[in-house]
């Protein structure tokens, strides 16, 4: 469990709010593409330099969601997950230290009839394709199932049984470790970001809203992920990466666990 929140704590760094007390903005279009918010993401597309570390914050009320931007990486996706109402996304770029300025600022209106539609999406931490390994398999594994509920047993039964936690990669995970779910598929092993990225990504895929979502959890000392899908109707707590440890240990699980045995301070 201690290297859970080693692996985790070091993981979500780059989702930290950062020192922007001194910045100033310009406003500028072309940079970010709002054509899919009827979807709840938007994409930005902005060259980084690669000397320069640069971010993108959404912002919208008290609520402030922060990632890491890469040089060489064209269109990137982002959620707005934080309900209907005004977003004020701005790009960041390091000036010295933890400070940065904002060199480009943009808001945007969210207007979803359906709030759980965001959690259908590909973005920048549970990315897929049609085509990546990992979809391809949730599509043979819920090919014959015919509610949400037994296509969630069988991708949640695949995963616990087949991806081992990277006690490896949790003692030296990087400050910006994103999860790969065809890495995830391929290796067989990851620590727990990388269990709940691949379960909402294989998800979403079959057009099952389902979260990743962070925070603490009496199952796990310090921070953890896990998934929260919707299925019957209603949001329930699912923990792949619990439950892949206590089958190994010839323990007990359960495929929807206890809500209240969970706090979560983050979701995508």
């Amino acid at each position: 469990m201690r290297k859970w929140l080693l692996a985790v704590a070091a993981a979500l760094i780059f989702f930290m709010p950062v020192n922007a007390d001194e910045a100033h903005a310009v406003e500028t279009a072309g940079w970010i593409d709002i054509s899919e918010i009827d979807r709840g993401v938007l994409t930005v597309n902005y060259a980084v330099k690669a000397e320069v570390k640069t971010k993108l914050m959404v912002t919208k009320g008290q609520e402030r969601y922060t990632y890491n931007l890469y040089s060489g990486r064209s269109w990137e996706h982002f959620p707005l997950q934080l309900g209907n109402g005004n977003y004020t996304v701005s790009l960041l770029e390091n000036t010295e230290g933890n400070k940065y300025k904002v060199v480009k600022k943009q808001t945007v209106e969210l207007n979803l009839k359906n709030g759980r539609d965001v959690f259908l999406n590909s973005v920048q931490n549970i990315a897929w394709t049609s085509s990546d390994s990992a979809i391809v398999k949730a599509a043979d594994l819920t090919k014959n199932k015919k509610t949400d509920t037994e296509k969630a047993k069988a991708v949640y039964e695949y995963i616990i049984s087949n991806i081992q936690y990277d006690n490896k990669l949790a003692s030296q995970v990087p400050a910006d470790y994103l999860p790969d779910i065809d890495r995830t598929i391929r290796t067989r092993k990851d620590i727990c970001y990388g269990y709940a990225s691949l379960f909402a990504a294989m998800m979403r895929s079959q057009g099952v809203p389902v979260k990743l979502t962070m925070g603490t959890s009496s199952y796990a000392k310090g921070y953890h992920a896990w998934n929260e899908a919707y299925l019957d109707g209603k949001w329930v707590t699912i923990d792949t990466t619990v439950d892949a440890g206590l089958m190994r240990s010839n323990k007990k699980y359960q495929f929807i666990k206890d809500a209240s045995k969970y706090k979560a301070n983050r979701l995508y």
